[in-house]
């Protein structure tokens, strides 16, 4: 009780939209409190839907949108983003791809929540059970244009699999979510120009987390674990040991070409 009276008491006095529309006082470390208070009410059972009335409505209608934070994730219907995190209209920009994979379509779209939109935060969610993940993981068989979400995920397949070269099939399926995200954020930070230079210049934060779709629960992974080295490379260039592992995958050179 005595945490869910707290979170009442930060929702009415928090930061908020001021007048000129824009996210007051809203720091990256204070939107990643803001999104871990909201799973953990979602988790709990202690939602309270914040946000959601007419006067909301009105307020976003004539200020426009103004999200303190950005979420790429996966389409699956078990990851509603604004209700896993209890947040409301106008509070997270939700970019959604099966496999929260990272291609020009969502690199552009977080360009524009970052830069026009000023959202100080991007978490890059992946989830438990992904079945685009599993797809690419165990090899099923895919048709049309699926394949190519498929093949954007195998790098990552790939990576979890030289780090747990002990792990095969649906056993490796956890560790390849979270080395999905991983991915996603390195063709975010090799990419992407102007993400690369709202981080150096202290405007936004990247992190990657995971949720689980049974206990409702958002684990956390942070920064890139290479993040310096990522901002350090000029762009469109992933650090030498991811292009190394990838290198791995292609077909050597036939003799006589």
């Amino acid at each position: 009780m005595g945490c869910l009276l707290a979170s009442l008491v930060w929702w009415q006095g928090g930061p908020a939209l001021s007048g000129d529309g824009s996210t007051a006082g809203v720091t990256p470390g204070e939107a990643i409190s803001r999104l871990k208070e909201g799973n953990f009410r979602f988790s709990h059972d202690h939602c309270l839907h914040p946000h959601e009335d007419a006067r909301r409505r009105a307020q976003t209608a004539a200020e426009g949108q103004h999200p303190f934070a950005a979420v790429l994730a996966c389409s699956d219907s078990r990851v509603p983003v604004e209700i896993v995190f209890d947040q409301g209209i106008g509070d997270i920009f939700s970019i959604r791809v099966a496999g929260n994979v990272c291609g020009v379509d969502e690199l552009g779209t977080i360009e524009y929540v970052v830069e026009h939109l000023g959202a100080p935060l991007l978490v890059v969610l992946g989830h438990t059970e992904c079945g685009a993940v599993t797809a690419a993981t165990i090899g099923t068989e895919v048709h049309g244009t699926v394949k190519a979400i498929v093949d954007k995920i195998s790098p990552a397949v790939h990576q979890a699999h030289v780090a747990h070269p002990e792990l095969n099939g649906k056993a490796l399926v956890p560790c390849a979510v979270e080395a999905n995200v991983w991915h996603a954020v390195e063709e975010l930070l090799t990419n992407s120009s102007i993400a690369r230079h709202q981080i150096e210049a202290g405007k936004l934060k990247v992190v990657g987390a995971i949720y689980d779709v049974k206990s409702g629960q958002v684990n956390w992974l942070g920064e890139h674990p290479k993040q310096d080295e990522l901002l350090k490379k000029p762009n469109g260039q992933a650090p030498a040991s991811k292009r190394d592992e990838h290198s791995t995958q292609r077909e050597p050179p036939t003799k006589g070409r």
